[in-house]
């Protein structure tokens, strides 16, 4: 299994913060954001290696990092991969860019998709048995609690079984408070259609758009994410989030 880590934004709402420093490497509780998600995600024992996708302006700052990152009981190592994008206007977006390292490293295995910005109170090996058993895509869920606050995410309706009904990406009139997140599991069966995706032109930007076409065409499951969820982007969840991960470093 493969984890893909997305790590090639320019996070203009954080300026200056990000203006020399990719937000995934900001500093929450005292070490980088995509510290915390490697703290949960790799628990999960059938990732055998990661790739962090980036961009031109920030490809060093990852290489740097990747060569000093250790961690107990790590079993993978970090590819670091360079979109070539230097700013938004000529991004590949978030699809586009696991296309590229799926193509760029001719990945033939179940994929982990997460965003490097995507703070998690809680471990996510449970997420890894659940996708193993499940072997068809998996997007992970959580209850924001807020119709207002599902306006700037997605909006998902599943049946008993966890199973996707509806999807739509920022839904002008929700029904639900259940938002999809940026944590992925793709099956190796999977990978064709993530290719046609691409191939037909579709949205490359929001990962959320490639669940809402393939839902449609194969089962495609949830899975609720245990305790706190972070998206951090703007300053005032930035603090926020160093607020509650710092107690709970300390709790």
């Amino acid at each position: 299994m493969k984890l893909i880590i997305l790590a090639a934004g320019y996070a203009t709402r954080l300026y200056p913060l990000t203006l020399d420093q990719p937000k995934p490497l900001l500093t929450v509780a005292g070490k980088p954001m995509l510290e915390h998600v490697l703290d949960n995600i790799a628990t999960i024992p059938y990732i055998d290696h990661a790739h962090v996708v980036t961009n031109a302006k920030f490809t060093d700052h990852f290489a740097k990092w990747a060569a000093g990152y250790s961690r107990r009981n790590l079993n993978f190592g970090f590819t670091v991969d360079n979109d070539l994008s230097t700013d938004d206007t000529n991004k590949l977006g978030a699809i586009g860019d696991t296309h590229l390292v799926l193509t760029k490293h001719s990945i033939d295995d179940d994929i982990i998709v997460v965003g490097g910005d995507n703070l998690f109170s809680n471990d996510l090996a449970e997420f890894g048995e659940f996708c193993r058993h499940k072997n068809a895509p998996v997007l992970a869920v959580y209850d924001v609690g807020d119709l207002e606050a599902i306006k700037k995410y997605n909006s998902i309706e599943i049946d008993d079984e966890g199973r996707i009904t509806f999807f739509e990406e920022k839904p002008a009139e929700p029904k639900s408070t259940l938002t999809g997140i940026a944590l992925y599991y793709y099956p190796q069966s999977t990978l064709p259609l993530i290719h046609q995706y691409i191939a037909e032109g579709n949205n490359p930007d929001q990962p959320g758009r490639l669940v809402q076409w393939m839902y449609t065409r194969v089962p495609f499951y949830t899975w609720k994410v245990p305790g706190l969820w972070y998206d951090v982007g703007s300053k005032g969840t930035l603090q926020e989030a160093n607020k509650v991960f710092g107690k709970l470093k300390h709790s």
